[in-house]
C-alpha cells in the first residue's frame, strides 16, 4: 500500500495557520475531514512498512495522530488549533524500546525517533552504559547509517555532571543527555513527493542499530542478565 500527502492538506494547513480561530475552522471543517483522512491513510500505509521490519504497538493511522487542537492552558500560545498532523507510533514493549514521531506541516515537516523522555530509571540504565561502554556509543553514533539521515544526536542536556558520575568521565559530553533524540527535516517537496512514504520508512528504519542496542541495554542489568 502506498499513500502521499496531497498538496490540499497543505493549503488547508497554510489556511488554518492564517485563520486561527474557532468559526473559521467549523465553517470549514468539511476541508479538515479531507485533509486529516488524508495523512490518517498516509500513516497506516506507513505503519504497514515498518511493520515489515519492526513491532509496532501503534495499531493504525488514526490512533497514531495527536489532537489537533491546542492545549492552552499553560501555553503562551492561545490560539484554539495547532496547524499541523503530527503523530507518534510505538514499538511493541516490553521487549523493543523507543518509538517513531512526525510532523507535517508546511515548512516545518519533520521525522525524529528515540527516547525523548525516559523515566528516571531507564535514563541512570543508559548514562551507566555509557560510562562502561564509551567507544560502542561513540561509533554507533558516528555510523553512516545514523550520520548519513539524522547528523548528530540532539536533545535536551543538563548543565552540570549528572548526580551520581563524575565531571572527569571521558564521556561526560554524552553522560550530559537527558535526551536521546534524531530528527530529519524535510522541505515541501519532498514532504509531497510520491516518495515520501519510502524515504520516511528508510529513514526509520535507519535507526534500528540504536534501537537494538537501546533495547538491549534498558532490558538488562549490567552483567548482561535479564531485567524482571
Amino acid at each position: 500500500m502506498n499513500a502521499f500527502v496531497e498538496k490540499t492538506t497543505f493549503d488547508f494547513l497554510k489556511k488554518l495557520s492564517a485563520n486561527n480561530d474557532r468559526d473559521w475552522f467549523n465553517a470549514h471543517k468539511a476541508q479538515y475531514e479531507k485533509a486529516k483522512g488524508n495523512v490518517e491513510q498516509f500513516m497506516d500505509a506507513l505503519i504497514a512498512k515498518m511493520n515489515t521490519h519492526d513491532r509496532l504497538e501503534t495499531p493504525s493511522g488514526k490512533k497514531s495522530l495527536y489532537r489537533i487542537y491546542n492545549d492552552v492552558r499553560f501555553a503562551k500560545d492561545k490560539s484554539p488549533y495547532n496547524p499541523r498532523f503530527a503523530g507518534y507510533m510505538r514499538r511493541s514493549k516490553p521487549q523493543l524500546r523507543g518509538g517513531y514521531y512526525i510532523w507535517i506541516a508546511p515548512g516545518v515537516t519533520r521525522v525524529g525517533c528515540g527516547f525523548s523522555y525516559p523515566h528516571a530509571d531507564d535514563l541512570r540504565r543508559i548514562r551507566l552504559d555509557i560510562t562502561a561502554n564509551p567507544g560502542d556509543w561513540r561509533k554507533m553514533l558516528r555510523s553512516k547509517a545514523i550520520t548519513s539521515h539524522f547528523g548528530e544526536m540532539v536533545g535536551e542536556q543538563v548543565k552540570t555532571t549528572p548526580r551520581g558520575f563524575s565531571a572527569d568521565d571521558p564521556a561526560i559530553d554524552l553522560l550530559r543527555f537527558k535526551q536521546y533524540w534524531f530528527e530529519r527535516s524535510f522541505t515541501d517537496r519532498e514532504a509531497l513527493s510520491p516518495d515520501f512514504l519510502l524515504e520516511v520508512n528508510k529513514t526509520y528504519k535507519s535507526i534500528r542499530p540504536f534501537f537494538d542496542y537501546m533495547s538491549d541495554v534498558l532490558g538488562t542489568d549490567l552483567n548482561g542478565e535479564p531485567i524482571r
